[in-house]
């Protein structure tokens, strides 16, 4: 005999189907309104396609640099016990709750011309307003947290007697990093790097403020709209989303056959 599904269940059905309509709706809607020849005639735009390669080629230098120091330091989070650590993971997620306007003042007086920072950048030819590199490092500051917890989480989900048993046969520290937790973690870790990738894509507040031009994708995207309106800036999102999409498979279908090929499940 069939059980009667709950007000609960059939609630929660609904509610459901309410949320996905709400975050499936405008975007299906900018889709609908936009012509194909529009979509076409955008895409060959130099500046609409060198501003999508801008953003996805700053936004992965982003993600491989910063990472190669956050995933240790994740380590370090999930294994160690320090004064002020929770004051740490505050800091950790403070990028994520403050306007990214606000994100992208404060990183711009820290790198500017007259700081510590840009003095020092300076010296060697670098400048980072204005620049891919600042645009990079605008990307990484509110995206960066997004890799650091999940790292965190998926270190905290390895067994420590793992760690132990190998330690106490002899494996070195850094020897049980590399052959026990970040393989372990590794599925923890990719989606971090997906999530910190895609983020810093979508990034403008901070990025606008450090550099407004070379214009990234989310910048054109409200240049359009501010000077042409709408209709001049619908075809540029649609192309931006569907780039993102391509990416997004992409990266996952990768990481699906990494964790194949390694053996995670």
């Amino acid at each position: 005999m069939l059980q009667k599904p709950s007000i609960l269940y059939l609630a929660a059905i609904f509610l459901g189907g309410l949320v996905l309509l709400f975050l499936v709706a405008p975007l299906a809607g900018m889709v609908l309104s936009t012509t194909f020849p529009d979509l076409l005639s955008t895409a060959r735009e130099a500046d609409v396609t060198r501003s999508i390669w801008l953003t996805v080629w700053t936004s992965m230098l982003a993600t491989v640099v910063f990472g190669l120091a956050a995933i240790p330091f994740s380590y370090l989070l999930a294994r160690k016990s320090f004064p002020l650590k929770n004051l740490v993971k505050g800091i950790i997620d403070l990028p994520v709750v403050i306007p990214h306007s606000a994100a992208g003042i404060a990183l711009l007086g820290f790198i500017s011309r007259d700081s510590l920072v840009g003095k020092a950048a300076s010296w060697v030819g670098i400048d980072f307003v204005g620049n891919p590199l600042g645009i990079a490092l605008a990307m990484a500051f509110v995206s960066l947290p997004f890799l650091i917890n999940a790292a965190r989480d998926g270190f905290e989900a390895v067994p420590r007697r793992l760690e132990r048993t190998a330690m106490a046969l002899g494996a070195s520290p850094a020897r049980v990093f590399f052959t026990i937790a970040l393989p372990l973690a590794l599925r923890n870790i990719i989606s971090g790097m997906i999530m910190m990738f895609g983020r810093g894509m979508s990034e403008f507040g901070a990025v606008v403020i450090i550099a407004y031009h070379p214009m990234i994708t989310p910048v054109l995207i409200f240049e359009r709209f501010g000077t042409f309106g709408l209709k001049y800036a619908r075809p540029v999102a649609v192309i931006f989303i569907i780039v993102s999409l391509i990416v997004f498979i992409l990266l996952r279908l990768l990481a699906n056959k990494q964790k194949t090929n390694g053996g995670i499940r």
